[in-house]
């Protein structure tokens, strides 16, 4: 199954077009692990709508302004301590949002949250700032990818129900979250980091065959969106 590549409705289109035109991205999507083990006639059943389901969900996929995607089996996602760690030690949002831990729970609850889950779809969007070391105008290119997130989220639902999406960043929909005296104002719409569950997404970005880095002042959000066969 190709990866596919967009830039249509993105706003930096042409430094997708660029980015492709130096040959940086490659490889192939794939499903991994539980769905390459199936057996049986009903399993080949099984396989063949899960494709079918996916080739409708590229189809549309294409519509949004993706860098890169590839489909993966959760087992694929590796967790960390020395992840919350660095959370714990140098992120300023630490213990002050639901998205983030020590409110998202232990990293070994975030594993079995995710694993409830077979698969995993990873993708990126990409966003060109004057100078990516300026947090304030890196933090300012978020929205357009979480709303990417959240669209692609509502996008699979349909297709395979109760899904959970994370984003490269802790959220920020509320001014100041509730956390931790009340319960998220805003549960359906709350993104996790990424980071925050305790997942190492450099070595999920190679299993993935994505690219981590696409060059100086290139800012590149990474998304996931976990969901059952």
């Amino acid at each position: 199954m190709p990866r596919r590549y967009t830039d249509r409705k993105c706003s930096q289109a042409k430094l997708c077009f660029a980015l492709r035109q130096t040959g940086a991205f490659g490889g192939k999507a794939m499903i991994d692990g539980k769905s390459n083990d199936w057996k049986g006639t009903g399993a080949t059943q099984m396989r063949k709508l899960l494709e079918h389901k996916i080739q409708e969900l590229e189809a549309k996929l294409m519509e949004l302004p993706i860098v890169q995607y590839a489909w993966l089996d959760v087992s694929e996602i590796e967790f960390s301590e020395k992840v919350r760690h660095i959370c714990r030690t140098e992120c300023p949002r630490y213990g002050t949002s639901w998205s983030c831990p020590p409110g998202v729970g232990t990293v070994e609850e975030c594993r079995h949250r995710c694993e409830a889950y077979s698969h995993v779809f990873v993708f990126t969007t990409i966003a060109e700032v004057q100078d990516a070391a300026n947090m304030e105008e890196t933090l300012a290119t978020r929205s357009a990818h979480e709303a990417v997130t959240k669209e692609i989220q509502q996008m699979f639902q349909p297709y395979f129900g109760k899904t959970l999406a994370m984003s490269g960043e802790s959220c920020a929909i509320c001014e100041h979250c509730a956390y931790p005296s009340q319960p998220c104002r805003h549960p359906e719409q709350m993104l996790p980091c990424i980071e925050g569950y305790g997942i190492i997404v450099p070595v999920l970005a190679e299993r993935a065959g994505i690219e981590f880095m696409n060059g100086a002042n290139v800012v590149t959000w990474f998304g996931i969106v976990l969901f059952m066969e």
